[in-house]
């Protein structure tokens, strides 16, 4: 509790007038040196903002004009300068031509590597395993659009069914029990001739019921047997290879309500160089074709 301002009969020093329990606070003020050099920091800090961009009103970049950016925007130009004379030949180089060349596979496969965990990676895993939800896996042999460098490249140029790129891969499933083009049980009767492809039905009947609805409205994208078609987009049905799961639940869905993944056209948002480095790398990563 406060008391009165004394002298300190040890120490010789006044007190503050606060005391606990019995303890009286000593004033003893900081050493002049340590506050001169307290005032300085603070002065040297407010004339440091101001000069640096860190006051609103000095602009983002402050007095000096100095930026961190700015400051590496020389080393980035060098290491741009550095790499031009590689990127143009991939520029001009087709994917094949690329592979077939040890120096520029070589370059193309690191930077492809890159390129892929920066844009790609998010969707297909980064290894291409893909993901369940549609992504499809980049590191087997199934290709929904072709394994050819050609049919990669149109691919990751185009993207599919991104409604921004006329050229985009894919069509539209049509949405066969929502849209009422075919009845609940004869959906069931799909699901169940689609399980049969790969021998897992569990109703005869209803399967080679099946057979003549997935003749009439599904064979003309996926094939009779269930092949599939690249020019489509349409996947194989008659292996064990699912992008939305192969269970009847998720084969039931895919029917009744269609599935259409959405992939973005990256010609124009990437170098060409860029693209056709992705082109090679996806290419090595499932063996392509």
């Amino acid at each position: 509790m406060p008391t009165k301002v004394e002298k300190d009969s040890i120490t010789g020093r006044e007190t503050t007038g606060h005391q606990w329990d019995g303890l009286k606070e000593l004033n003893t003020p900081l050493p002049k040196w340590w506050l001169y050099v307290f005032y300085a920091c603070i002065a040297f800090a407010i004339v440091w903002a101001i000069i640096y961009p860190s006051i609103p009103m000095t602009g983002a970049r402050g007095l000096s004009g100095w930026t961190a950016r700015g400051a590496i925007g020389p080393e980035l130009e060098a290491e741009r300068q550095s790499r031009e004379p590689m990127l143009a030949k991939l520029r001009a180089a087709t994917p094949a031509q690329i592979a077939a060349d040890p120096a520029m596979r070589a370059y193309a496969l690191a930077g492809g590597r890159i390129a892929f965990a920066n844009n790609c990676a998010g969707c297909h895993g980064s290894g291409g395993q893909g993901a369940a939800g549609g992504f499809p896996s980049l590191a087997d042999d199934d290709w929904l659009y072709g394994g050819s460098f050609e049919a990669i490249h149109g691919t990751i140029a185009h993207g599919v069914r991104n409604g921004a790129d006329a050229d985009a891969r894919g069509i539209a499933m049509p949405r066969f029990l929502a849209d009422g083009l075919l009845t609940a049980p004869q959906v069931n009767d799909v699901a169940e001739h689609l399980l049969g492809f790969t021998g897992r039905a569990t109703d005869a009947a209803a399967a080679e019921r099946g057979a003549a609805v997935f003749a009439e409205n599904c064979a003309s994208c996926h094939g009779e047997k269930g092949e599939g078609n690249r020019e489509m987009g349409a996947p194989r049905l008659n292996d064990q290879v699912w992008l939305y799961g192969g269970d009847k639940a998720s084969i039931l869905r895919s029917v009744g309500y269609a599935r259409a993944g959405v992939m973005p056209d990256w010609a124009g948002k990437l170098d060409p160089a860029i693209i056709n480095m992705l082109t090679v790398y996806v290419h090595a990563l499932g063996g392509g074709e």
